[in-house]
């Protein structure tokens, strides 16, 4: 579905624009057939957002910023450079506490229910 669009096309996060999920939230979301990231700037003081997948594993990178990210209310301090992989079935949300945030978090398969927000060339 998407790959055959995607395939040898060089692409910029900075050209993928982003939607305001809530306040405080901006997402973008690049997605081949198999895999799926999704950018989130965070903003210090967003509504917290606990929630959970059963059917796939989240893998985060925070690219900017320091947050806690909660995996089963524990919490987990975050900046720049840190990854952490949530297991399927786990609580978890992330708290800014530097911002902005910017995390990018992979998810294969992709999730469903971010596949009106996937961008793709020519979009």
């Amino acid at each position: 579905m998407f790959n055959q669009r995607l395939y040898a096309t060089a692409v910029n996060w900075d050209d993928i624009p982003a939607t305001e999920i809530r306040p405080g939230v901006r997402r973008k979301v690049y997605s081949t057939d198999e895999t799926m990231l999704a950018w989130h700037e965070l903003a210090v003081g967003m509504t917290l957002n606990p929630h959970k997948h059963d059917d796939f594993d989240q893998l985060v990178l925070i690219l900017q910023g320091r947050c806690n990210y909660y995996v089963d209310g524990v919490p987990h301090e975050m900046s720049a450079g840190s990854m952490m992989l949530v297991p399927r079935g786990a609580e978890h949300y992330v708290e800014p506490t530097e911002g902005p945030c910017v995390n990018v978090d992979v998810f294969s398969p992709p999730r469903a229910d971010f596949g009106d927000s996937v961008w793709l060339p020519g979009s």
